[in-house]
């Protein structure tokens, strides 16, 4: 028998036929089953989390999509735990079970470090504590030779050493040499200033901010100054002296109008507003002992 002789048996026909079908019908059942793995033809759109609490979505949408946290960051004024970006964008064509990689608010507290505000100038010591995401929460005005020196820095009421951990935004209260003059201050003119100012222009005049009284309700941006109490006529008054501040939004008050002439005219006698000269430090020496006078830590501003 030839080694083709199978090619006449009916039998091999047979079984070659029944093989084919078995091929088409394996082949089509593969491909049914990777379309529904795939979800051929099964798009979704993606939602917008933006803004959204990232437990809350997991919860909401885990059968849909898997997610991956990949970064938390501190942006101001958001809701620790928000999503603030995704990927893929909200409104993509995707299909059900996609990665979705987000990052979030952070949840726990940003710190910073402590800097050492000691023997500073009140100037240096506010913009040191600025750069380093702190506010001042209260000067503290102390008999001490060297005026507008910080003599110390307290945290909730207790001394707080240089490298401390704290919170950013955290407030520190700063002890202030008041210095052998013991001089008055001049209240400047805050009339017609932006509310993100008051506190700052304050405190570095060497007065702090007292209660904050809005007749308006409007955002902050809008908020500006339209009564002092003591006012910028009230004479000179003590260094720490407490300001407080009544704001109006200047899209239902005219400031200008109001204020034009008192602004010119503060310009004029404040310049800038709050105006200061630095005095050197005077050490005279004599045999063993050494005397020190009175040290001017106020800046120029």
């Amino acid at each position: 028998m030839g080694h083709f002789e199978f090619l006449k048996q009916k039998k091999f026909y047979i079984h070659l036929l029944i093989i084919i079908l078995l091929s088409f019908i394996l082949m089509w059942l593969a491909f049914k089953s990777l379309n529904g793995y795939t979800r051929h033809d099964k798009v979704y759109t993606m939602p917008d989390f933006v803004g959204q609490n990232y437990l809350e979505v997991q919860e909401e949408y885990d059968r849909d999509f898997h997610f991956i946290l990949i970064d938390s960051i501190y942006p101001k004024g958001q809701e620790p735990g928000s999503i603030v970006q995704q990927d893929p964008l909200p409104g993509s064509k995707v299909k059900r079970g996609r990665n979705v990689y987000y990052i979030i608010v952070a949840t726990t507290p940003e710190k910073t470090e402590m800097p050492n505000l000691k023997n500073l100038s009140l100037r240096q010591a506010l913009g040191l504590l600025e750069a380093n995401g702190l506010e001042v929460d209260k000067l503290i005005y102390e008999d001490f030779f060297a005026k507008n020196a910080v003599i110390e820095q307290l945290y909730q009421g207790q001394v707080i050493e240089p490298g401390t951990e704290i919170v950013k935004g955290s407030k520190v209260s700063l002890r202030v040499g008041i210095g052998q003059d013991k001089k008055k201050i001049e209240i400047p003119n805050l009339l017609g200033r932006p509310a993100a100012e008051v506190k700052r222009l304050l405190n570095v005049a060497g007065l702090n901010l007292g209660t904050e009284t809005h007749d308006d309700s409007d955002s902050l941006q809008y908020m500006k100054v339209s009564r002092m109490q003591p006012g910028p006529s009230s004479g000179l008054v003590e260094a720490g002296t407490f300001v407080n501040i009544w704001y109006r939004s200047s899209k239902k008050f005219d400031f200008d109008k109001e204020y034009k002439n008192l602004l010119h005219e503060d310009s004029i006698n404040n310049k800038p507003i709050i105006e200061e000269t630095i005095e050197d430090i005077d050490i005279e020496e004599s045999g063993e002992t050494t005397e020190t006078t009175e040290t001017d830590y106020e800046d120029e501003f």
